[in-house]
């Protein structure tokens, strides 16, 4: 049997692709062609995690190990950092925001983690930046994140300083309030304002979930896979009855998507 590999020998795989006799596709990525590879790893990585599929999950995460080590190798070759770097700078922060674990400081519970990490965080981004730009309460949140899970990290650190409706129910009329102006827009005919309210009543929603302590981003994904798995049963049933779902109509497709709202899930 073959012996164990490490993470060292996946860092001496990485860089045999890049040498000069290496592999011609691995040695023409730049740090823009893996980005959408880093992107497709992550989210696949969440899609075993959400089928709770271990050995896939395994698979994944090696996938995207090696999307890291691809990256610091690019890097490296500009004498940037290195796979070492990276290893030495998460070992250090994680050691560094965990006072209470690797130093004296004592937290009561995992809020007041979070809040000693926060200010830890906060501390160390002024360092970094020096006396440029004035510090933010939603500075940390990435730019790249997909809109709904922003918009709830947005939320959560606004809402942190005391930035937020005292309860659920003035959410709730938040949202009436942006419903009102979303249906003024559309009958004004305006496209422009249209959609600035869509936005604005989606972050509403959202803000909503997060104050009830709903991932958003989770929820509407439940959702989605809801609507799929309902779908594939009104396409079954016309398939059953030999009629193409393009020329069927509406009122069959929604008397046919009223039954599969009514079917068991797991039919």
């Amino acid at each position: 049997m073959d012996p164990k590999r490490s993470f060292r020998d996946l860092v001496s795989i990485m860089d045999r692709l890049r040498d000069p006799g290496g592999c011609p596709w691995d040695r023409e990525q730049t740090f823009s062609t893996l980005r959408g590879y880093l992107i497709e790893e992550c989210y696949e990585v969440v899609d075993a995690l959400d089928r709770e599929d271990l050995p896939a999950l395994c698979e994944e995460l090696g996938d995207l190990l090696f999307q890291i080590v691809f990256l610091a190798k690019l890097a490296s070759e500009r004498s940037a950092f290195t796979v070492d770097d990276v290893v030495e700078e998460i070992a250090a922060k994680m050691v560094r925001r965990h006072p209470h674990v690797f130093g004296d400081d004592q937290v009561a519970d995992s809020a007041e983690v979070l809040a000693r990490w926060e200010e830890i965080k906060k501390s160390e981004k002024a360092d970094a930046r020096g006396a440029g730009r004035a510090p933010s309460v939603l500075d940390g949140v990435p730019a790249a994140l997909p809109a709904l899970v922003k918009a709830q990290r947005l939320g959560t650190k606004a809402a942190r300083v005391g930035f937020d409706w005292p309860d659920a129910a003035a959410v709730l009329g938040k949202i009436d309030e942006e419903l009102d102006e979303l249906r003024a827009a559309v009958a004004a005919g305006d496209p422009a304002s249209t959609g600035e309210e869509i936005g604005d009543a989606i972050f509403t929603v959202v803000m909503l979930a997060r104050r009830l302590g709903v991932d958003a981003e989770a929820a509407l994904a439940a959702t989605n896979a809801k609507f799929i798995a309902r779908f594939a049963r009104v396409e079954e049933e016309l398939a059953r009855r030999k009629i193409p779902v393009e020329t069927a109509g509406l009122t069959l497709l929604d008397r046919l998507w009223e039954a599969a709202k009514a079917s068991p899930p797991d039919r």
